[in-house]
């Protein structure tokens, strides 16, 4: 990556993003913005700052929150100084919404760097304005470029939380300095099922603090339980930061709701819950997701969805893909035939994901998965005493339940030549490279691929989780923590994102595990494959590398 301009730096630092405070100082610079009200008790707040999500060609969407009914005023540059500006007046911020709102920002030139100011007009004086917020992030270019993102997941889990002694949520600055185009959030964006405590012991006796609000104090159960988990992360100074400069993709997993959450959860056990129905859970936590995610609505037909398709020109597609929202109840997973009880990704959506990837025409398919493909996760048993399962993988042997749909996929893959697709995850809390080989599998119409886990961002870390055989996967590289340990802080140090960069040229795309310092502990580079599909590649294809 070049080195960006300086105008960059000054410009965050100029901003007054560090958001310490509720409403942001004014900049200097900030000329020809409306006049302010000086009665901070008649302003609205943007408290949380603001978000930007769903970069593509053209169009980035604005989330931000008001502390109070009133009205979205957005206004974007091609320059800082923002003497030509233009303004959107925007959508109500209400309390149906708990005050969040969402403005699409299209027709923005590819490649550019664009700058935004965010404010709330309030409703019964249109002259009283928020203090204004900042922001700036970089179109998706429709030539080559060199072009870095970073994915992660698995944030502010198992009590965890924001310790202001350790630096807060210090990987989200460490992801920031790395400058990437945009941000990958794998899943598992709350934990609505894990309180945070005020306090909690760590690894060799360390006493972890954290910054507590009612809404965390215990499990989510009410709208407004789900909405504070999100509201919480945004204390964060790092996370704010972060968010007023990345781009994001967001996808979620089971913590939104609960752990492990499918249709056969039941909490009529957990003392923790006093509400048991879980469907009625989840209908909140999806809504408290929906109004926090600084994702694009996708249509009236299905407002809930949350697999899409994401371009970056020649260099890249990035297909979101949901595991959760269309899965059967977790089960042994051993079904020899395929029904109800194995959907995983459902009928629709592997019909969208074969026909999307095979229309892609980017050098590289990334496909974004909440949960490995080949680690066996287990979720109790049965009532039968079987073993029951998380995810797709159900021990070793041929495909089988859920397993059918990944085959199909894989299988659909190899014989249409959708050549370069690389899987992205998190869910596990460590970091692994895996190679899928056919050779060693069970199941063997595919072609190799590659799958990369990072993860955990701010929570605990666990692993590592055993292999299963089913589509060959093998551990390249694997960073967990000791033998018999389990839920380490990060004091700990074993927090992991991963980072992607694509060369302008060569169209080569390197791989980074970076720790909660941003230094590399692994690296990989794939070449991509631009003649037919053919094991003959194989060795070609591959350069890794490891750095302790």
């Amino acid at each position: 990556m070049t080195e960006p301009r300086l105008s960059r730096r000054l410009f965050l630092q100029g901003s007054a993003l560090s958001l310490g405070s509720a409403a942001l100082a004014r900049p200097a610079w900030a000329d020809g913005a409306p006049a302010l009200i000086t009665s901070d008790a008649m302003r609205p707040v943007a408290a949380q700052g603001l978000q930007f999500g769903d970069p593509t060609q053209g169009a980035t969407l604005l989330w931000s929150r008001a502390d109070r009914a009133s009205r979205l005023i957005v206004e974007w540059s091609l320059d800082e100084s923002f003497r030509q500006a233009r303004k959107i007046v925007g959508p109500y911020a209400l309390e149906e919404g708990d005050f969040t709102v969402r403005q699409d920002l299209i027709g923005l030139p590819a490649g550019q760097d664009v700058f935004v100011r965010v404010q709330f007009q309030g409703l019964d004086n249109a002259r009283v304005l928020s203090e204004p917020v900042l922001g700036r992030f970089a179109v998706p270019s429709v030539r080559s470029r060199e072009l870095r993102f970073v994915w992660g997941g698995d944030t502010a889990g198992q009590g965890w939380g924001i310790n202001t002694a350790f630096g807060g949520m210090k990987i989200y600055e460490a992801m920031r300095l790395r400058q990437p185009q945009f941000f990958l959030h794998s899943g598992d964006t709350i934990y609505a099922d894990g309180p945070i405590p005020e306090s909690r012991i760590a690894e060799n006796g360390q006493v972890w603090n954290n910054v507590v609000t009612p809404e965390v104090a215990k499990v989510a159960e009410t709208l407004d339980e789900f909405r504070g988990r999100y509201r919480y992360n945004l204390l964060d100074d790092n996370v704010r930061r972060f968010n007023a400069e990345v781009p994001q993709i967001w996808q979620w997993d089971d913590h939104e709701v609960t752990n492990n959450w499918s249709d056969s959860k039941d909490l009529s056990a957990d003392a923790r819950y006093t509400e048991k129905n879980v469907p009625l859970l989840t209908a909140r936590g999806a809504r408290a997701f929906l109004d926090y995610a600084p994702m694009r609505p996708f249509s009236a037909v299905e407002s809930q969805r949350v697999y899409r398709k994401l371009s970056h020109g020649p260099q890249l597609d990035v297909f979101v893909i949901d595991m959760r929202s269309y899965r059967g109840p977790n089960t042994h997973n051993r079904q020899t035939e395929a029904g109800p009880d194995t959907a995983f990704l459902g009928a629709e959506q592997l019909a969208w994901l074969k026909a999307e990837l095979k229309r892609s025409k980017a050098t590289w398919k990334v496909i974004a998965a909440d949960m490995p493909l080949g680690l066996q996760i287990g979720d109790g048993k049965d009532a039968e005493g079987r073993a029951r399962w998380e995810g797709p993988a159900n021990g070793d042997g041929p495909a089988l339940g859920r397993e059918l749909e990944i085959a199909e996929v894989l299988r659909f893959i190899k014989r249409e030549r959708v050549r370069n697709t690389v899987w992205l995850t998190a869910d596990v809390h460590y970091c692994a490279a895996h190679r899928y080989d056919p050779a060693k599998a069970q199941f063997q119409d595919f072609e190799p691929f590659w799958e990369f886990v990072a993860g955990p961002l701010n929570a605990g870390s666990f692993g590592p989780n055993a292999l299963d055989n089913t589509f060959g996967p093998q551990v390249v590289f694997q960073k967990a923590p000791p033998a018999g340990q389990v839920n380490l802080s990060p004091y700990a140090g074993l927090q992991f994102f991963g980072e992607v960069n694509i060369d302008r040229w060569s169209h080569a795309l390197t791989v980074d595990f970076r720790d909660i310092d941003g230094v590399s502990i692994f690296s990989k580079t794939l070449q991509p494959v631009r003649g037919p599909f053919g094991h003959g590649l194989w060795e070609r294809q591959d350069h890794e590398g490891e750095r302790s």
